[in-house]
């Protein structure tokens, strides 16, 4: 029985696999959807993603759904009860970040009315197709990444250097960067 060739960085795990074939690299326009994983990439910094992925749920939970207008309100107690909820990485700054980053998105939204035109303005609100045929082809960040980075910071946002967000623009399909041998490179 044949395989189904997959991009080699999520191997064999069951929820990596899954997480591959149904959403990494599928184009997301959905406003709260793309601010969950600009959130969930902020908390990724120094660890893996399979770590985030297998607490995804929990900082669902935790964080309100990732509902910005709930989480731009948080006080002391709430932070005080996210660094004690061992289902999420406890991270003091992250935390803040998180709350920061709240605030900023809900003033892009006032500003702009969608957190989706302006993240996909960095693609000119188009899919950049890349043609990889190795995993050390695929860079760390790119001119595009730098830009949303650039802009981000000067929104107000934390915990979105350009390799935070070129992981963002790979996991909501503003790049494809499944390797072009991958099941999943046409479909995306």
């Amino acid at each position: 029985m044949k395989s189904i060739a997959r991009c080699p960085w999520c191997g064999e795990d069951p929820l990596y696999v899954k997480y591959h074939d149904e959403e990494w690299g599928v184009p997301v326009h959905d406003d709260k959807k793309l601010f969950e994983f600009l959130v969930l990439e902020g908390f990724q910094a120094g660890l893996s993603w399979r770590t985030i992925l297998y607490k995804r749920e929990n900082f669902r939970k935790a964080f309100d759904n990732f509902d910005a207008e709930i989480i731009a309100g948080y006080g002391k107690r709430k932070v005080n009860s996210l660094l004690k909820d061992a289902g999420i990485i406890r991270n003091k700054l992250k935390i803040a970040a998180t709350i920061t980053n709240a605030r900023a998105y809900l003033d892009i939204l006032d500003k702009t009315g969608s957190f989706d035109k302006y993240l996909w303005q960095f693609t000119d609100g188009r899919v950049l197709k890349n043609k990889w045929t190795s995993l050390k082809q695929l860079p760390a960040r790119t001119k595009e990444s730098d830009a949303m980075s650039k802009k981000l910071l000067e929104n107000g946002f934390k915990f979105v250097g350009s390799t935070i967000c070129y992981a963002h623009m790979q996991a909501t399909g503003m790049v494809n960067d499944h390797l072009v041998d991958c099941h999943r490179y046409k479909k995306v």
